[in-house]
């Protein structure tokens, strides 16, 4: 069955552009409005002028991390409420405990499917 997320906004954040590229197809495929970010400085300028639906953010990216960048878009109150998804190629306890504690809603381990990708955005994005 081919998923249908039309109009729905999306925000990728990764410093690696295979991974935007290829969530960006994937997404883009399902009828989503992408957005993409290089780093979380890049996704806080780009954040206030799309006002994403759902936010897919890596925590390893140079100058702000995933978990800053998810704590400073929980601690805006226009945000709040935007899912976060925290996407690592660590599969660690600790790493989503973190992620937890800054606000996360879920945490996708790299590689992730298309699956993955759409069902995160079922739970979260009420269409």
């Amino acid at each position: 069955m081919e998923e249908n997320f039309d109009g729905l906004k999306v925000m990728v954040i990764d410093d690696s552009k295979t991974i935007r590229r290829t969530a960006e197809t994937l997404l883009q495929k399902a009828g989503c409005t992408v957005v993409t970010a290089t780093d979380g400085f890049d996704a806080l300028a780009k954040i206030a002028d799309t006002n994403p639906d759902i936010i897919f953010v890596d925590i390893m990216m140079p100058r702000l991390d995933g978990y800053q960048t998810c704590a400073l878009i929980k601690n805006n109150s226009a945000f709040k409420s935007t899912p976060v998804i925290m996407l690592s190629s660590k599969d660690g306890l600790f790493d989503k405990a973190k992620g937890r504690i800054v606000g996360a809603d879920e945490y996708l381990t790299k590689p992730f499917s298309k699956e993955e990708l759409f069902s995160a955005i079922r739970l979260y994005v009420k269409s």
